[in-house]
């Protein structure tokens, strides 16, 4: 087992995801906030986490969902104030707890004032901050600056139209208007992200989670720039603040960890087989249909898909950081899409007992729904994907809007769940049998078992292709124990040869998987976790 470098925290750090407007109102003007979330901090260390990334709380228009930064120095109002963000930290670090900020490294809203200056007609040191091409360039993407006295250039967008591109430079420039890593412009906005990450650190946070992290530098087909831009933040943080963490939204850990990062996300997007691993559903259906998944009742899919591609990333990255495997997100579907409990449950027998660092989205604990009809908001619509059905306010209670806020129905954030059989944490806190019960459960044994930690071994034992189940090895020293799990809806079996004794295995959490004389056995819709004496 070799632990990664960094911070100790790491080799036992569990995420959960927080998407501040919809976590918790402590106002009650119908969007969550950051007294909110204190609020809550005993609950989220209940489930097992002791890692809290939040999703931007800066000041921003909201184009969208506060990805559209326009002071990265000030916390929206919405969410409170900087001093909330202190008082956040002081009770997080006071429970043993952590929490990471969502940095938008690549871009801006048109409202920020560095833009707002940069799109003056004089120079200024402003001007080039921004990617501007010339009038007549056929740049793709690129966007007019409309108004009196404003340039007559074009911006560069990184996303959506008002997200205007930070210039941190061409590796490779091809035009007058590209402007190199080395250009005076592009190093003063490399080093204004690093005193962005001061001034969060400075105030309490541990780290960051970088929202595309990929796109900050242009025309750099090898990525050794970007590569050198993040081991530059990399080296730095070692040495200022060693115990501080860099997370990416890359999908490339074999490229991402060796250029600085920490731990990178191994999302659906960008990495094809982990669409496959979790399925249709979780993507566009319809034309461009992905091929069936492995967690699905159907029992089509292939997880040599997602082993083949899985293994590629963690035997170069074992020994350098950590692949995070998400229950989901604020930009994909729920894993409840389609699925029932018990099949929820399977997939969260193996995305909370792989290695790395496991994350969990506000609500998929207690199952929330995704909601494909929930109204567009902030952004929410891309791709024929509502994003924001999967940002609907946290279910607490059966009370009033679902204990999320005391405000009128009307001033939600978004809807509730309108279901009368929705979820909530209040009632299956009493249901021994919860979902939510049940991930405190995988939690515990994953802190309880050196096998199971972050940084402990994976060996596949059984991942054939168009077969089931998937089953696999984790180790620690002398301990070793196997994981097995049939999301389909058939009964299936496997040989796992000599290396694995019928007698020396021991249940550790299971539901309808058992080692027998003849081989390992497993129900429809199954898993089973074993010591192996």
């Amino acid at each position: 087992m070799a632990v990664p470098p960094g911070p100790n925290w790491l080799q036992t750090a569990v995420f959960y995801q927080v998407y501040p407007q919809s976590f918790h109102d402590s106002n009650g003007d119908g969007i969550g906030d950051l007294p909110g979330i204190t609020a809550k901090l005993d609950y989220i260390a209940s489930i097992g986490c002791n890692t809290i990334w939040i999703n931007p709380m800066f000041e921003s228009p909201f184009g969208d969902a506060g990805y559209d930064i326009a002071d990265f120095y000030k916390v929206a109002p919405r969410y409170g104030t900087n001093d909330d963000f202190k008082r956040l930290c002081a009770e997080v670090h006071q429970r043993g707890l952590r929490v990471c900020l969502d940095l938008v490294a690549g871009h801006t809203s048109v409202l920020s004032h560095w833009f707002q200056q940069s799109a003056l007609d004089w120079p200024n040191q402003y001007s080039n901050w921004y990617i501007w091409t010339p009038p007549g360039e056929n740049v793709t993407g690129s966007q007019p600056y409309p108004g009196q006295d404003r340039r007559s250039e074009r911006y560069l967008p990184n996303f959506f139209h008002f997200q205007p591109a930070l210039n941190y430079g061409y590796a490779n420039p091809k035009a007058a208007w590209q402007r190199p890593t080395t250009d005076p412009a592009c190093i003063g906005v490399r080093e204004e992200l690093k005193k962005i990450m001061k001034f969060w650190l400075d105030a309490g946070a541990d780290g960051f989670r970088v929202d595309l992290a990929a796109s900050l530098i242009r025309n750099d087909p090898d990525q050794q720039a970007i590569k050198a831009l993040w081991n530059y933040y990399r080296s730095w943080l070692d040495q200022a603040y060693p115990d501080a963490i860099l997370i990416s939204e890359w999908s490339n850990p074999a490229v991402s960890i060796p250029a600085g990062f920490h731990v990178d996300f191994l999302l659906q997007f960008g990495e094809p087989a982990y669409a496959f691993l979790l399925g249709p559903k979780s993507g566009i259906e319809g034309e461009g249909r992905k091929p069936p998944a492995f967690f699905e009742r159907a029992g089509g899919g292939n997880i040599e898909d997602f082993v083949d591609s899985y293994c590629k990333h963690y035997t170069s990255t074992k020994s350098l950081g950590y692949i995070s495997l998400p229950t989901s997100n604020h930009d994909m579907p729920r894993p409840t899409w389609g699925r029932n409990t018990q099949e929820v449950r399977t997939i969260f027998a193996m995305l909370l007992t792989m290695p790395g660092l496991p994350c969990i989205y506000y609500g998929d604990e207690i199952g929330m729904r995704f909601l494909p009809n929930s109204p567009n908001k902030e952004g929410g619509l891309l791709d024929n994907i509502q994003r924001c059905g999967s940002r609907t306010p946290m279910q607490w209670s059966t009370e009033k809007n679902a204990g999320f806020s005391t405000s009128r129905e009307d001033q939600l954030y978004l809807p509730i769940d309108p279901s009368e059989s929705r979820p909530d944490v209040a009632t299956q806190e009493k249901d021994p049998a919860s979902l939510l019960n049940f991930t405190r459960a995988l939690l515990k044994l994953r802190r309880e078992h050196p096998a199971l930690g972050n940084a402990a071994d994976f060996q596949p034992l059984y991942a054939n292709e168009n077969q089931y189940p998937f089953v696999y090895l984790r180790t620690a020293e002398t301990e070793r124990i196997i994981v097995a799990v049939n999301p389909a809806a058939r009964s299936w079996a496997a040989q796992l040869g000599d290396t694995i004794k019928f007698a020396s295995v021991r249940p550790l959490l299971t539901h309808g998987a058992a080692f027998r004389e003849d081989g390992l056995q497993m129900d429809p819709i199954s898993f089973g976790i074993f010591a192996v004496d």
